[in-house]
């Protein structure tokens, strides 16, 4: 899942690249006709194309059959089992695609939230930066009794700056700082516990870029929900670093923007299947 998540990091950084700077319609509108071209394509090699247009001429049969003979009660039944009977084939056809498509698109709508769900923070905002440990992160440090704090600082670099010290939650094993937004940029943050380092991005710019509020040790759930940052080391006694962006999670805002792209993307579809030799 990690590689699959960071060859879609890279596609979706170089597809959206040319319209950072740009209102989001404009990349997003682009995405959904290069996402039905790639949808046609998909649909044609993977669906029994013959099939499904023998099933819609069947279809269209039962259909004239309905009007034709529309004074006689028994052809009207039969007519409407072969339609629901056609109609049912049809859509066992197109499972097939659909298979071969949902695991990319899931893990496309990922990155796609991950670009457009989080504004980048302003110069003069603030937000906090937690880091929830593994629940045995104590047996990775000798002489650490339950009392004890965490051997642990944060270290920004320019541009920004510790605003609050450090609050220790033993209830929760989470480490709290408050982190104030000086200048704009592109930042990395490290955590340090004990003798390790674990970086964390922040992004404190205009663009649409990719922006992560989470980087986790790996779960799958995460790794699926949450694909913009590469996972914490196996076995760090660190389980999350996690910071607060501005608009934070999937808003209607995003909702809406990412059936914009699933609009344009059929209307094109549609608009092109023929010169691309798919039948739907």
């Amino acid at each position: 899942m990690s590689m699959l998540n960071a060859i879609f990091q890279r596609l979706f950084d170089g597809l959206l690249f040319p319209f950072a700077g740009l209102p989001y319609w404009v990349g997003i509108c682009v995405l959904g006709m290069l996402l039905s071209v790639a949808m046609l394509w998909v649909y044609k090699k993977t669906s029994n194309q013959d099939k499904i247009d023998r099933v819609k001429a069947q279809i269209h049969a039962g259909i004239f059959e309905i009007r034709l003979f529309n004074d006689s009660i028994g052809a009207i039944f039969r007519a409407q089992g072969t339609i629901l009977k056609n109609n049912l084939m049809y859509f066992a056809l197109a499972l097939v695609p659909l298979a071969w498509m949902i695991i990319p698109m899931i893990l496309g709508i990922g990155q796609l939230n991950h670009h457009y769900g989080y504004e980048g923070f302003a110069p003069g905002d603030q937000t906090m930066v937690r880091v929830t440990l593994a629940d045995d992160w104590r047996a990775q440090f000798a002489g650490v009794d339950d009392a004890q704090r965490p051997p642990a600082s944060l270290e920004v670099p320019a541009g920004l700056e510790i605003t609050s010290p450090l609050a220790w939650f033993p209830s929760r094993n989470m480490l709290v700082w408050k982190v104030g937004v000086k200048e704009r940029g592109r930042y990395e943050l490290d955590v340090k516990l004990g003798d390790e380092t674990y970086a964390k991005s922040l992004d404190a710019s205009e663009r649409i870029v990719r922006r992560s509020p989470v980087r986790h040790n790996g779960g799958l759930e995460d790794q699926i929900l949450l694909p913009a940052e590469s996972t914490l080391p196996k076995g760090s006694p660190v389980a999350r670093i996690e910071i607060d962006y501005p608009a934070n999670g999937f808003s209607l805002d995003v909702a809406n923007r990412v059936w914009l792209m699933f609009l344009v993307s059929v209307v094109f579809a549609f608009a092109i299947k023929d010169r691309m030799g798919v039948k739907i």
